[in-house]
C-alpha cells in the first residue's frame, strides 16, 4: 500500500493538494483502513503527505520556500556526489550508473512523464550511491521523496519529456569520463537552473492568489 501509493505521488496521479481518504485508498488498494492509515503515516514522515487536524490527509504542496529549502540541500548533496562518483566509482556503481541514465532516455524518448520522472529521480540516485559515501547517501535517503516531488514539479513544466535527455547528457558522460570539477558544476548548474523555474513559478502562483478578487460594479437602475 505505502509503496502503490508513494508511486502515485511521485508520478502525479495523486497530485499535491488531492485528498487521500482512508476508506476510499482501503477500496482501491483492496486492503483495510487500518493499514492504509499505516501507509499514510509513513508518508507523512517522507515528507509526501501532511495530516490536517479535523480533516484528513493530503498529498503534500511545494511553497516557493519549500523549493527553495529543497533546491539548495539538493544542490549541495548532488554536486558533492557527482564529483565524488566522477572521482571514485566503482565498476558496478558505473554500471548502475549507465542502466540509469538508459532508462531515462528511453522513458523521455517515449513522451511519458510519469514514467520520465520516476526514472529521473533514478538516475539521480544512481549517482548519489556512486559516490560511494555512505553519509551522504544515509542524508540524500532522508529527503529523496520530497526530492521527488520536486523532480516531478519541475518536469510538470516542461513541454516535452524528451529534453531531460538533453538535461542529463552533459552531466552523465563527465561522470563517466571522470571529469570531476565538470561534474560537480554540472550537476549543481542542473538543479539550481531547473529550481529556479520551479520557484519563479510558485511564487507567481501563490502572488496571484493572494491577490483581492474583482469588484463587480452594480448596474444602476
Amino acid at each position: 500500500a505505502l509503496e502503490r501509493l508513494r508511486e502515485a505521488i511521485l508520478a502525479g496521479t495523486l497530485v499535491a493538494g488531492a485528498r487521500l481518504t482512508e476508506a476510499t485508498l482501503a477500496d482501491q488498494l483492496a486492503t483495510s483502513r487500518a493499514t492504509v492509515r499505516t501507509a499514510l503515516h509513513h508518508l507523512v514522515a517522507e515528507g509526501l503527505a501532511i495530516q490536517v487536524p479535523y480533516t484528513g490527509w493530503m498529498v503534500t504542496s511545494l511553497t516557493a520556500n519549500d523549493a527553495w529549502e529543497l533546491v539548495t540541500l539538493r544542490a549541495s548533496f548532488e554536486g558533492l556526489a557527482a564529483s565524488l562518483a566522477a572521482e571514485r566509482a566503482t565498476a558496478p556503481a558505473r554500471e548502475a550508473l549507465d542502466a540509469a541514465f538508459d532508462e531515462l532516455a528511453a522513458s523521455a524518448s517515449l513522451r511519458k512523464p510519469a514514467a520520465a520522472t520516476t526514472a529521473d529521480l533514478a538516475f539521480h540516485q544512481a549517482i548519489i550511491a556512486a559516490a560511494n559515501h555512505d553519509r551522504l547517501v544515509e542524508h540524500y535517503r532522508r529527503v529523496s521523496q520530497q526530492i521527488g516531488i520536486l523532480i516531478a514539479s519541475s518536469n510538470a513544466l516542461m513541454s516535452d519529456p524528451a529534453l531531460l535527455v538533453d538535461q542529463h547528457a552533459p552531466l552523465y558522460h563527465a561522470i563517466i569520463t571522470g571529469k570531476v570539477d565538470r561534474a560537480a558544476q554540472l550537476a549543481r548548474a542542473h538543479v539550481e537552473d531547473e529550481g529556479a523555474k520551479l520557484i519563479a513559478h510558485l511564487r507567481s502562483t501563490e502572488a496571484t492568489s493572494l491577490q483581492p478578487a474583482p469588484k463587480h460594479k452594480e448596474s444602476k437602475s
